[in-house]
């Protein structure tokens, strides 16, 4: 959950999450090394140390050449890393598909008869005390803690977007045709996330709340909502 003033990532909930805030931080060095060879480089040449005529254009060439190199390496290689995680997909515990409409979501647990249920953000005027405004939903997204979680992902009337920033989860929702992303939760706890994707007037009014339990708790949920 984000903080008011807060300057940086939100904790990490997934093993994606945490590589993506450790990629950032990579990137963040070299580009910090960057900036500090540039401005050695212009301090040297406002205090006329260094000019045309003390580096040979040809070493020059040559440094300009590698250098830039060495650094797209630094960066496609753990980037790529990255990306193949987040789009490498095994054996799931749980497959859940998410269903995007003008302005809410529809899960659906494929793996259960008949577990399914329309989410809807909880009105400022019917807010239990504590709870966060225009983030609670009236139903929550339930997971097991430490499992592998297929969604599945399509909309069924405009874009939309299902995003859960703590998880490093953002997957567009599109009419007609099924995405798919995956996640493993690391801890169990309540994670905010909002649809990303501008999808009419009420756009922002549609958040979603993915809740991590042990399996006995999430397996108890499941059995008294299918019964219901």
């Amino acid at each position: 959950m984000a903080n008011p003033s807060q300057f940086g990532f939100q904790d990490a909930s997934s093993p994606i999450m945490e590589e993506l805030v450790e990629f950032h931080d990579h990137a963040l060095m070299v580009a910090l090394a960057i900036c500090s060879l540039v401005l050695y480089l212009l301090t040297l040449m406002l205090m006329e140390k260094l000019s045309s005529n003390t580096v040979d254009a040809q070493e020059v060439e040559l440094i300009w050449t590698i250098l830039p190199a060495i650094v797209l390496i630094l960066l496609a290689l753990p980037s790529l890393q990255i990306l193949y995680m987040m789009d490498e997909i095994d054996e799931p515990d749980l497959t859940l598909k998410a269903i995007g409409h003008q302005w809410y979501w529809t899960y659906e647990y494929t793996d259960f008869k008949d577990l399914s249920f329309d989410s809807y953000m909880v009105p400022t005027s019917e807010l239990p005390s504590g709870h966060f405004r225009l983030l609670e939903v009236d139903h929550r997204v339930v997971v097991p803690m430490e499992s592998p979680i297929r969604v599945i992902i399509t909309a069924g009337d405009v874009l939309h977007s299902w995003a859960v920033p703590t998880l490093g989860v953002k997957t567009d929702a599109i009419p007609g045709r099924l995405n798919q992303t995956s996640f493993i939760t690391t801890r169990p706890g309540i994670f905010y996330g909002q649809c990303s994707e501008i999808c009419g007037a009420n756009h922002s009014y549609m958040p979603i709340v993915v809740e991590s339990t042990p399996l006995t708790h999430f397996e108890n949920w499941s059995s008294l909502l299918s019964a219901s």
